[in-house]
């Protein structure tokens, strides 16, 4: 059997308050999480199938209006596996950086072995990619041409150049 649930007066009036005044489907849903438990007796399950909402969705929307927290922000999502801080990969890109604007050429595996060196584990390439991404570093392509190439005598060479190649007899 499951656990009874004690919601206050107070939680249920807020969430009666929130379901007037709501504005869109989860505002309304998040009430109803409430006033379903505590007036009709539902148990989580059977709420979440009423709401056409997943059992941890209604325990989740309980709690914000039980804890007095019903603003619309989100609270999920953020930097939960982050290796290093923001100000940390900025000053870790910083001497790169003073390297490429002098002029240097700069490839990823250098970058990814000063960073696993720094951090002191391995991790995989695409963290490298993606921090290098995060703050607007590009790969630069290299120029198409020779700079010695000469554009009007290609044009003259395949003009005059014969269909077929037949070995010199």
């Amino acid at each position: 059997m499951a656990r009874q649930v004690h919601i206050s007066d107070e939680a249920i009036q807020q969430a009666k308050q929130l379901r007037e005044k709501a504005t869109t489907i989860k505002e309304y849903r998040r009430a109803l999480s409430v006033i379903l438990v505590a007036q009709l007796g539902l148990d989580a399950d059977q709420a979440a199938e009423v709401l056409g909402a997943s059992r941890r969705t209604v325990f989740r929307d309980r709690s914000n209006i039980c804890s007095q927290d019903v603003s619309n922000k989100k609270s999920w999502g953020g930097r939960r596996h982050c290796a290093m801080t923001i100000e940390q990969e900025r000053e870790f890109l910083a001497e790169w950086e003073a390297k490429a604007t002098a002029g240097g050429v700069l490839t990823v595996p250098p970058i990814h072995s000063a960073l696993v060196a720094l951090l002191g584990h391995d991790i995989p390439m695409s963290t490298t990619y993606r921090l290098l991404a995060r703050y607007g570093w590009r790969k630069v392509q290299p120029d198409t041409k020779h700079p010695k190439s000469d554009p009007a005598a290609q044009d003259e060479f395949k003009k005059n150049c014969p269909k077929q190649w037949l070995p010199p007899a």
